[in-house]
């Protein structure tokens, strides 16, 4: 069999490698136009920022490498330009020397990735402008800013890669401004997780610009200002391009193979393509959600390892299945950890899901062995039950428990199966009744509607229709008077079971306290006292107040 490969990074190299573990006998190409093959895309902001010293560290493996260690050919520095499906071969141009030549394949597989979207601004051709995709792109943004010493730097787009870029840029001395056409950071979180982010990145010192669309690019050839559709002018010295990728499918659409509806290739579980014996795989195929099942494209370097892996025992007569994914992922900005795994508030609603929402904040581990709150968002399925989505942000164990949510969703877990998982517990690492193990509790007691739940947001929306509520702050009398809900009266959980002789037992009851232990508490006082209709505020006054000032 010969098997030929377009793209050599994530994917492309799974794929071979997987290949010829399972077949000795295979004649394995891999063509790609860049210089550089299986690197790190995801470490290049560490490496502008010096954190990762040498481009070395990026690229572990080089064409030799797989020569020796699995007999294969990865032709870098060439350009495949053509394919002809009938007659199986491709046209493949030497961009050192210019020449073309032909080669045929038994089959063929597209991994040809995404590159950076390059918006049509005026100026953005300049010389201190970079997009951060390869490895020459990183190595041009950090010889720019260590032979230039830039005062300022603007990044357009603030997903994951340009928050760690401006963290990055930061901790060299810059100052940053990020510039974000969304009215949030990280568009794929609720806004009410993402609000937790920008205070968090203020607090450090970059300057957020939301909402807001650049138009232009000031200089001549080497751009001074940037201007946007308000109006405002910021003086830069550095522009980052952060504003997304696009799936490289033109090849594809030039042999007539099926692009999805996420705008990436759509393939079938055995990650075939609607052409004969063409195959796709990484971040230029599409991949299918594993709670919904629909089409989903997630381009990231764990899923496209993933992709390749199976692709490559599949070509040679294996049945290692992609299974999907969920669209999970985590970055760190100024020590802040923030992961999201499945479905947010915003799509299970657009979905046509009716959801439980959660916003449930607890330390990692106890405060007498330095723990620090994390918040956990989790959105349940109250006629399934299952846990649909999980967002999380926080300081420390964040990454342990977003695993732990990743694999209850893949295994249809319902949300009363946290609380019985025997999680690892000591002190130095969790508390007795884990976060994880807390999120199923009160999610699961919410749908009996034996703790039931409202949002600030739903709880905002009847306030404003003029509902005829009772509100209660539980907290201390000091507390109330810094920050409360509105149209709220305070009596402390212990004055409540006093007071509730005063109170209308079949009038919709809200309580609350800063994170939602205590008013679940005061929910179970007033429930046992023949109160019908109660709700703990999910999060709290904390969460309560972070909705009023940034909004849903």
């Amino acid at each position: 069999m010969k098997l030929v490969i377009i793209g050599s990074v994530a994917a492309g190299t799974s794929v071979a490698a997987k290949a010829r573990r399972n077949n000795e006998d295979a004649q394995i190409t891999i063509y790609d136009r860049d210089y550089d093959i299986s690197y790190s895309g995801c470490g290049i902001p560490y490496y502008v920022g010096g954190e990762v010293e040498s481009r070395d560290d990026l690229t572990p493996r080089d064409a030799a490498f797989f020569k020796k260690r699995y007999q294969l050919d990865v032709m870098t520095r060439h350009n495949v330009t053509a394919i002809d499906a009938d007659a199986q071969t491709i046209t493949v141009e030497n961009l050192e020397t210019g020449e073309s030549f032909t080669d045929s394949y038994d089959r063929l597989v597209l991994a040809t990735g995404a590159s950076s979207i390059i918006p049509p601004i005026p100026g953005v051709d300049s010389d201190n402008v970079f997009p951060i995709r390869n490895i020459q792109n990183a190595e041009a943004t950090r010889n720019f800013v260590d032979a230039t010493n830039p005062k300022h730097a603007t990044i357009i787009g603030a997903g994951f890669i340009g928050l760690e870029m401006a963290e990055q840029l930061k901790l060299r001395g810059i100052e940053v401004t990020v510039i974000e056409r969304f009215p949030q950071v990280m568009p794929p979180l609720d806004k009410d997780m993402a609000c937790r982010v920008e205070g968090h990145l203020e607090k450090n010192g970059i300057e957020l610009m939301l909402g807001e669309t650049v138009t232009e690019l000031i200089g001549d050839g080497h751009v001074e200002r940037v201007v946007t559709e308000s109006g405002k002018t910021i003086d830069t010295d550095l522009v980052i391009l952060s504003v997304g990728v696009r799936p490289n499918t033109e090849l594809a659409k030039s042999i007539g193979v099926t692009i999805g509806e996420t705008g990436a290739i759509a393939i079938n579980e055995r990650m075939e393509t609607n052409v004969k014996n063409v195959y796709a795989a990484g971040d230029v195929a599409e991949s299918f959600s594993l709670v919904t099942g629909k089409p989903i494209w997630r381009p990231l370097g764990s899923t496209a390892n993933k992709m390749g892996r199976a692709l490559g025992d599949l070509i040679t007569g294996g049945d290692l299945e992609h299974r999907g994914i969920l669209g999970t992922g985590i970055f760190k900005v100024f020590g802040q950890a923030v992961a999201q795994t499945g479905l947010s508030e915003r799509e299970a609603r657009e979905l046509g899901y009716d959801i439980e929402v959660l916003h449930n904040t607890k330390p990692d581990k106890p405060a007498y062995m330095g723990g620090k709150d994390m918040t956990i968002k989790a959105i349940g399925d109250r006629a399934t039950r299952q846990l649909l989505g999980v967002q999380i942000v926080g300081f420390e164990g964040v990454d342990k428990r977003i695993d732990v949510f990743v694999t209850a969703i893949t295994f249809k877990a319902k949300v009363d199966d946290l609380f019985h998982l025997d999680l690892a517990y000591a002190p130095p690492f969790s508390t007795t009744k884990d976060p994880v193990m807390y999120t199923g509790m009160v999610l699961a007691n919410s749908m009996d509607k034996a703790a039931r739940l409202i949002t600030p947001a739903e709880l905002q929306k009847r306030i404003d229709a003029g509902e005829d509520m009772q509100i209660i702050d539980t907290r201390k009398a000091s507390q109330f008077e810094k920050a409360c809900v509105d149209c709220a009266v305070n009596i402390p959980l212990g004055d409540l079971r006093a007071a509730s002789n005063d109170l209308d037992k079949t009038k919709p009851t809200v309580v609350y306290c800063n994170g939602g232990v205590t008013g679940n508490a005061a929910q179970n006082v007033l429930r046992n006292l023949g109160f019908t209709d109660v709700y703990n505020l999910s999060g709290g006054n904390k969460n309560y107040q972070l909705f009023k000032k940034y909004g849903n």
